[in-house]
């Protein structure tokens, strides 16, 4: 491999790197919607949550007199963390389980899991293609990096209508919602491993005939 394209394979490896970071950053955290209730009355406290893709965040927060909305989630207030049920049964979620159904949430997180194995997958396939003679495993290692970003992408989506149907259920106190920093993460990681991989794909295959009579089998080798 030349060194030109040796740096093009690692600038597109840094992609994925980061990507990777972000990705974990995003399937890790509980931030990626915000919920808000409808304010009554003032000079009382609301209750206003974040979830994730494992668990429930609610938090306490006081209602001033010029306050129409309860929040932002980042005022303080007591706060109070559980794990969905359907992944901890001792644990105590039932806002979650009325207003949303189970079947997303679980949905979201296997989706996510399985990117993180791609992730895993791909890394393999391509610290073992620093090895001499091994170029041909950065094939397969941007193959499974465009399926965790097709993944991410696929549960970062679930997310997004698991929450729109929270807000429209009836059975909800839900009137707001907002997607959050976790969110952000899990779809910007998803385009950098997208992009990384496409790039990383163009970059292992094999090199184009010059002239219109020369073919593939012809054409000389990269050292």
């Amino acid at each position: 491999m030349s060194p030109a394209k040796t740096l093009k394979v690692r600038v597109a490896l840094l992609c994925v790197l980061v990507g990777t970071v972000l990705a974990l950053v995003a399937v890790v955290t509980d931030h990626w919607a915000v919920l808000s209730p409808h304010v009554e009355h003032h000079n009382t406290t609301c209750e206003a949550a974040h979830f994730g893709l494992w668990r429930i965040c609610t938090k306490r927060i006081f209602v001033g007199d010029k306050e129409r909305s309860c929040g932002p989630i980042t005022l303080p207030g007591e706060k109070n963390c559980s794990y969905f049920r359907h992944f901890n049964p001792g644990e105590n979620s039932e806002i979650f389980e009325v207003t949303t159904q189970k079947e997303y949430s679980i949905s979201a997180a296997a989706i996510a899991i399985f990117s993180l194995g791609f992730i895993i997958v791909g890394t393999l396939c391509a610290l073992l293609s620093f090895r001499k003679k091994r170029d041909y495993l950065l094939r397969p290692a941007s193959m499974f990096y465009i399926f965790a970003g097709l993944c991410l992408s696929v549960s970062a989506e679930v997310t997004r209508q698991s929450v729109q149907r929270m807000v429209d259920s009836e059975h909800t106190a839900w009137i707001a919602h907002s997607l959050a920093w976790s969110f952000i993460c899990a779809c910007v990681a998803a385009a950098l491993l997208l992009v990384g991989g496409l790039a990383l794909l163009l970059l292992a295959l094999p090199r184009m005939p010059r002239d219109p009579w020369e073919s593939c089998m012809d054409a000389e080798p990269e050292h």
